[in-house]
């Protein structure tokens, strides 16, 4: 289990990378406002987090101007000012100082009230702002930074907003060797959760139970807990794709789904197993489920810089389409993965550093048969390597791992 952690020369190195991107360019990443919920804790845009490591500054905004002449304000944290009667019930903040900028890595620290006067004099010194929150599509509220610069260039003529989305996604996709080996720890803490599992499945067990057991697990393994809803569906269940109500119980003779992650450092796990409640597979079962591990093991082959998941996805569903159940196959091959479960995805081709799920399925709702086999991907220089490899998923590994529970 990983006991690394991303430093501050780690942030310091993600923001220097952006202003490089920029290439004179002004940008802003928001870390998004708002109260703390009843339940769970408040959480910053991921963007923001990525290139600061700060989780609890709601209003928080980074300003890039690589055109600055002070080498010190290129890069300017702006935080909102303090508030003495807020902070004794949301928790008490460091004054604008030495301990705060050690802390954040940034040489100048604002509040951000000053973050209009120094956008707009910056526009109006570069004519050019750089949009690095993905955009909305056309139903939903304008990306952040847009709604900012759009008021600002109404009231600076000729100044130029530019599509610069793809920089951070690009950059969250390549992981770092701390980033890899914080996924791996996430890895680690399900495995010990689906092996938990394998232990207490039988006909008669509720799903709830099943997911309860998972995430105890995840947690006793030093996970701070399920990086998403944990989908345990049995039966015809298994045959809904985001099922997460995991109310019914267990019946002899059925397959459950089990897709489900921890979530360490910040980092998410995605994993997805198919399990017989009996302990064996039926004849049916076993072959339907050697096609999907068949057409996985194709997807994964085919994971290697300069390849398209399109063309990875093509892999693994002519295994499928050969068996005669291209109709069942209803999902894409996976997504990127990392701060998110289904994390950012740049344009373009694979490339080395990406982390990927990769997750066919076939599912049979007049059957009640699903069946679906993920596991997680870093993408190398020499093709794919299975972070996920130590869960067990040939049908003589997860029955001789049910057996032991027996």
């Amino acid at each position: 289990m990983s006991q690394q952690v991303i430093t501050v020369k780690e942030y310091q190195a993600r923001r220097d990378r952006v202003l490089r991107a920029l290439r004179g360019a002004v940008g802003v990443v928001l870390a998004g406002d708002g109260a703390p919920p009843l339940q769970g804790f408040w959480q910053p845009n991921v963007h923001f987090e990525y290139l600061t490591g700060i989780k609890d500054e709601p209003g928080a905004a980074i300003l890039f101007d690589p055109g600055s002449e002070d080498p010190k304000r290129r890069m300017i944290l702006l935080l909102k000012p303090l508030n003495p009667e807020m902070e004794a019930w949301d928790g008490y903040r460091d004054p604008i100082g030495r301990v705060l900028k050690e802390r954040t890595g940034f040489e100048t620290v604002l509040r951000v009230g000053h973050l209009a006067r120094l956008l707009t004099d910056a526009a109006r010194r570069r004519g050019r702002l750089a949009c690095l929150h993905p955009f909305a599509v056309y139903e939903a509220p304008v990306s952040p930074d847009l709604a900012l610069f759009r008021k600002v260039v109404e009231r600076v003529p000729g100044v130029k907003i530019e599509d610069m989305t793809d920089v951070l996604n690009s950059l969250r996709a390549i992981k770092s060797k701390v980033e890899v080996a914080l996924l791996e720890s996430a890895i680690e803490a399900t495995a010990a959760g689906f092996e938990a599992v394998t232990r207490m499945l039988k006909p008669g067990v509720g799903e709830q139970d099943v997911q309860r057991t998972l995430e105890r697990a995840f947690v006793a393994k030093g996970a701070s807990g399920p990086a998403y809803n944990t989908i345990a569906g049995s039966g015809r269940n298994a045959t809904v794709l985001h099922y997460m109500v995991n109310k019914a119980q267990v019946k002899a003779g059925e397959l459950m789904v089990i897709d489900a992650g921890a979530s360490f450092g910040g980092y998410a796990a995605d994993i997805t197993r198919t399990y017989p409640a009996s302990g064996a597979f039926t004849r049916e079962q076993r072959d339907l489920y050697d096609v999907v591990l068949r057409a996985q093991e194709a997807a994964i082959r085919a994971v290697k810089p300069g390849v398209h998941m399109w063309q990875v996805e093509a892999a693994s569903r002519g295994v499928i389409e050969k068996a005669g159940h291209g109709d069942r196959f209803i999902h894409g091959i996976g997504h990127q993965l990392g701060m998110e479960v289904h994390d950012v995805t740049p344009d373009g081709p694979l490339k080395a550093g990406m982390v990927v799920t990769i997750e066919p399925g076939i599912y049979f709702s007049d059957t009640n048969i699903g069946i679906r086999i993920e596991d997680d991907i870093l993408v190398t220089a020499k093709g794919g390597r299975n972070l996920s490899a130590l869960i067990p998923k040939s049908v003589r590994g997860i029955e001789a791992a049910m057996s032991r529970g027996r």
